[in-house]
């Protein structure tokens, strides 16, 4: 079983997980955006900023390629993937849901996606 988490650091500590990547730092958020401050990661209007992110195509990829790496371990263990952002509601919920479709595509595995906090509210900064 594959877990892929998308949460904000905003709103909680990371969830338990082998990987955390925390995508605070090193990719512009989405939120500075007002017309796209109160959608999410799952509206094509965000999906398409972020993935037009310099970084995060390759970083997709690597991921996946993580998670491939965990199955060869031990496949029959669960792995949990924790994609983090300020408010989980952005850019984690775009990556998370990129990760989990590029590892199907790969290794036609189940993987469940999770997107912890895409319900909270957005985090005023």
């Amino acid at each position: 079983m594959i877990e892929v988490i998308s949460f904000g650091f905003g709103h909680a500590p990371a969830p338990r997980a082998e990987l955390v990547v925390d995508l605070r730092s090193h990719f512009r958020d989405p939120h500075v955006h007002q017309t796209l401050r109160q959608l999410t990661g799952l509206d094509d209007e965000v999906r398409n900023k972020v993935i037009r992110t310099p970084g995060i195509p390759p970083l997709i990829d690597a991921l996946a390629g993580v998670v491939s790496g965990f199955l060869v371990g031990a496949p029959e263990l669960p792995t949990r993937i924790a994609v983090g952002c300020a408010g989980g509601r952005h850019r984690s919920v775009v990556v998370a849901n990129e990760v989990a479709t590029r590892v199907w595509k790969l290794r036609g595995v189940s993987v469940r996606v999770r997107h912890r906090d895409i319900h909270q509210p957005v985090i005023a900064r």
